[in-house]
Formats: structure tokens, sequence, C-alpha cells
């Protein structure tokens, strides 16, 4: 079975606070434990036209993190997520670093769909996971930072201070071994105790695979696909809309799974072929993920 998670994130297309992008999760029958990697780049503070001004910052989110999924009978799933950041912000002003742990968040599904069948003379597998999820505040959040950068998005922080909720649904589809992965999230921010809310935002995805058995013993599946995630904007004090966040982002997405029996390795590239940020004074680069995990 496969089920892919988009990025449950903050308002600016994947990087910053509570962000994290699963790709395709490993095969499993009961449960599983694992580590992964993630890196994103942003550019800041850049001029009306998006120009690049003496202020203008470069900054990287990179990720450490301990993630685990858990089956309970064949209905129904529930993924963990605890993220350690190494976040850091460079400009001709001056640099900064932040680390430590993260948002911590737990997602869970239930099965509403699970078919096998035939056509002709192939396979015919088809599922459909909904379910709900929620962010809490663990990671670090810093007030002073939204005073002192009030043109930057309010990005830079380990942490968002505020309890998030998501909805969630993943269709596959497999002809024998080439497979449609569709997925849908819609996140709802609420708002901190410093009276910042993140915008709410909404990501799909489409990926295709193929699965390459080798031997019996490993399954090779490339995939590659798109991904799109649009944010509203955030809001200060209930009623102030904060120009420098919010927008969409389109990206290119290619990976590769490895599946042996008691090992799961894969990678995840994202491309952003088309951006609109904070009315143009973000940029984000591109984005990696590596992962491996063990099912018991």
């Amino acid at each position: 079975m496969v089920l892919t998670l988009p990025s449950l994130a903050c308002d600016i297309c994947g990087c910053g606070v509570g962000s994290y992008y699963i790709g395709i999760l490993p095969e499993y029958n009961k449960r599983f434990l694992g580590l992964r990697y993630q890196y994103k780049s942003l550019q800041t503070h850049l001029g009306p036209q998006g120009e690049r001004t003496p202020l203008t910052a470069d900054e990287t989110y990179q990720s450490a993190e301990l993630w685990g999924g858990w089956n309970f009978g064949k209905k129904f799933r529930v993924l963990a997520f605890v993220p350690y950041n190494f976040n850091e912000r460079n400009s001709q002003e001056a640099s900064g670093k932040k680390n430590g742990i993260g948002d911590i968040a737990v997602v869970g599904y239930y099965n509403l769909i699970n078919h096998s069948g035939t056509l002709g003379k192939k396979l015919l597998v088809q599922s459909l996971w909904v379910g709900a999820g929620i962010k809490v505040p663990s990671g670090k959040y810093e007030p002073t930072e939204r005073l002192v950068v009030q043109e930057s998005p309010n990005n830079f922080q380990l942490g968002t201070a505020s309890t998030d909720f998501t909805v969630n649904a993943a269709y596959d589809i497999r002809y024998n071994d080439l497979g449609l992965n569709l997925n849908a999230n819609y996140k709802l921010n609420t708002e901190n105790r410093y009276a910042y809310r993140y915008g709410n935002k909404f990501t799909a995805n489409a990926l295709v695979y193929y699965k390459f058995r080798v031997a019996n013993t490993l399954t090779l599946a490339p995939n590659a696909g798109i991904l799109y995630e649009t944010a509203e904007k955030d809001v200060e004090n209930k009623k102030y809309t904060v120009d420098v966040s919010g927008g969409y982002s389109f990206s290119a997405v290619a990976g590769v799974e490895l599946t042996m029996k008691r090992l799961s390795v894969g990678a995840n590239y994202q491309n952003v072929r088309s951006q609109d940020l904070a009315g143009g004074r973000v940029y984000a680069g591109n984005r990696l993920m590596v992962h491996m995990s063990i099912p018991f």
C-alpha cells in the first residue's frame, strides 16, 4: 500500500516552522520507525519587484526527524513526527542560527476503501485513506523575531506556539506495478498566545510510480509528479493582515524508494517551477528529503 502525505507547513512554501514532507510512505504491515533529513532554502526581504537588496537574507531550514507509523488492524493508522530543526539566516547586516526541537505532530487515518481485483489478466488495487491530525506547540517561538524583521515572513522560528489541525485524504490506484497516488491536505492554524496566526494552507499532489521487483528480496520504486501549495495570509491581533505572507508555489517532484525485508530508504527532490510568495518579497528554493525506516 502506498500513502503519500504532503507538507504540514507554515505559510511559506513548506519552509520554516512546523513543516514536513513525506513522499511515498515506506511499506510496512504493523509499524515502522525511522529517521529523515530535510533541506529547504528561502530568500527573504526582497525588493518590490522581487530583486535582491542590501537587506535580502538567505535562509536555510534543515531538520533531522524521528518518525514512525503504527497500524491498528486493517482500518486504522497513526503516524507521528518529532523534528529537531536547524535554522540559519545570513544577510549583509547580520547572521543568525536557531537549533532545537520543533513542533510535534500526530496524524490518524481511516481506510475508507481497500479493494483488489483484476483488470484483464493483471492486478488492480485501489485504496482511500481519510483522516485528521494535530500539531502541538513543542518548538520554541520568539515573538521578538516578528518585531525585528517587519518586512520578512515570520518563518525564522523553531515552532509556531499554536495548536494546529489538519484534514487529509489519500487515494492510490495501482495496475500491476504501475501506480498513481493523489493526495489533498488542508491545515487549519489557530492563533498563538502572542496574537499571531499563520495562514491556513491547502496542499495537493500527484505521483506516478512503478515498482521494479528484484529477486523477490528488493523493490525499487522510482516516482515523479507535481506538488501545489497555497496559503492564506497571516493575521496579527485578529484583524491585521501580514502582507509578507501567503501565496502559492508549484513544484515538479521526483524521487525513488528502495525496500528490502528489514529496511526502507528513499529520497525526494522538489523543483519549484512557479511561485508567488508574500507578494513577490520571498523566493523559495528547491527542497530535498532523504529517509530510512525499519519495519517491525
